[in-house]
């Protein structure tokens, strides 16, 4: 999680006092490089503010997965993996997230015959 913005503000204050960057970060106990890239922010955009996250991107959409799972209670996951076009490894977790999945089903169809 990144530092709120008051504490920015208060940081980049200590600067307009005359204090360095340097020393600003030693208060505070954050690297210069920080303190730097936020007074930069704040030249930039004149705001201190992070930009709003991004929902990144899911190939394995929750509700698919449950359905593909309850279908195929027997699959592995290199073959969930498959029916979603990535591998096994990429199908772990969001499968491991359904609670129950047994996530020692790992093998391939050529190494395990799953």
């Amino acid at each position: 999680m990144g530092y709120s913005t008051d504490f920015r503000k208060k940081v980049l204050e200590f600067l307009d006092k005359g204090r360095t960057m340097r020393e600003a970060a030693e208060v505070s106990g954050i690297a210069p490089d920080t303190v730097n890239g936020w007074k930069q922010k704040l030249l930039k955009t004149g705001s201190l503010e992070d930009a709003p996250r991004r929902c990144v991107f899911r190939k394995l959409d929750p509700e698919k997965l449950r359905a593909r799972v309850a279908a195929h209670p027997d699959a592995c996951l290199a073959e969930i993996g498959e029916a979603f076009g990535c591998n096994g490894s990429a199908a772990a977790g969001p499968a491991n997230g359904l609670g129950d999945f047994d996530s020692s089903r790992t093998g391939s169809r050529s190494s395990s015959g799953c």
